[in-house]
């Protein structure tokens, strides 16, 4: 496909974050671009921005704001006029945009399952009573207590290598990790065993990465329309809005995955309470083209049976 812009000396900036995992589906972005528009890659700058989420690691996530805190300061360039697009890991992602913002492409879907890391054991199974097992994710907290109220989580902040070698230090037995990023940092290996959604159910838009550019951008609306994926936009439509009706954020321990079968799609969700002591879920098929409003029904579904004060602190 041939597209006279961006050029040498007006390269296209691709905003990101700068942990590796970031700057990995930066490039992928850029490889994609580039080939798309038969570019050389220098046409095409990648630039680091750092978010709150990643300069402030002393604390949860949930002390600083929830989502939104490894997207702000992106979207505020972006909507500066500082970067072209910003590429984010979907999962992170708040599901209402700041005005003047859109986010309608995703690249193909990667591995959307957690991979449980340690040194020896296979799975939670494994952990004697009173393990300590390391994650940041509330989502991870309430389905490890929920699974093994008897195991001990503690928090484990930082990017993939930072709770690397957390878990090298002793302290914690355990993490998970997501397998899509493993698989784009080439660092699979690593992991005791993949674990599979039916028994612990990945967050919302796991394994996906959304591409955000501004609502008036009319080059960068025609760029990414090259590279967008449709399935992996079906499935996030679904699983977007199950969220977006939940109220979700990092304050909430909340699982959902669309999955596609011909003209069909099935979408199961779960929520839980934040320390695990109760879990519901669901799941709803349907037509694809339904998927926006069956995530809705299924989160209304769920909060019904939950009632008032399920994701209240305890």
């Amino acid at each position: 496909m041939a597209f006279e812009d961006p050029t040498p000396t007006a390269p296209f900036r691709i905003g990101t974050r700068g942990s590796p995992l970031a700057l990995a589906q930066a490039h992928e972005t850029r490889r994609r671009l580039s080939t798309a528009f038969d570019l050389p890659e220098d046409a095409f700058e990648i630039v680091v921005i750092k978010t709150t989420g990643d300069r402030v690691l002393d604390r949860p996530l949930k002390e600083l704001g929830g989502k939104g805190l490894f997207t702000r300061e992106i979207e505020d360039d972006l909507l500066a006029g500082k970067i072209d697009i910003a590429v984010h890991s979907m999962k992170d992602m708040p599901v209402d945009q700041p005005g003047g913002l859109l986010l309608e492409t995703y690249l193909p879907r990667e591995d959307v399952r957690d991979g449980f890391v340690a040194n020896g054991p296979k799975g939670l199974a494994d952990l004697a009573a009173g393990a300590l097992v390391g994650t940041s994710s509330l989502r991870r907290k309430a389905q490890v207590l929920n699974r093994r109220p008897d195991l001990k989580v503690v928090e484990f902040r930082g990017n993939v290598q930072t709770r690397l070698k957390k878990l090298e230090d002793g302290v914690a037995e355990c993490t998970f990790l997501a397998m899509a990023g493993l698989n784009r940092l080439g660092m699979s290996d690593i992991v005791s065993g993949a674990v599979d959604a039916d028994d612990m159910l990945p967050a919302v838009a796991q394994g996906a990465i959304g591409i955000e550019r501004r609502a008036d951008d009319a080059r960068a609306a025609e760029m990414l329309e090259a590279i967008h994926d449709t399935p992996t936009g079906q499935r996030l439509a679904s699983e977007r809005a199950f969220l977006a009706a939940l109220d979700g954020s990092c304050e909430t321990p909340i699982a959902g995955l669309a999955e596609l079968d011909g003209g069909s799609l099935r979408l199961r969700g779960e929520i839980l309470r934040t320390d695990g002591s109760e879990a519901l879920a669901d799941e709803v098929t349907g037509a694809i083209e339904d998927g926006a409003e069956m995530g809705a029904s299924l989160a209304r579904s769920l909060l019904a049976r939950a009632g008032d004060g399920f994701f209240d602190w305890r």
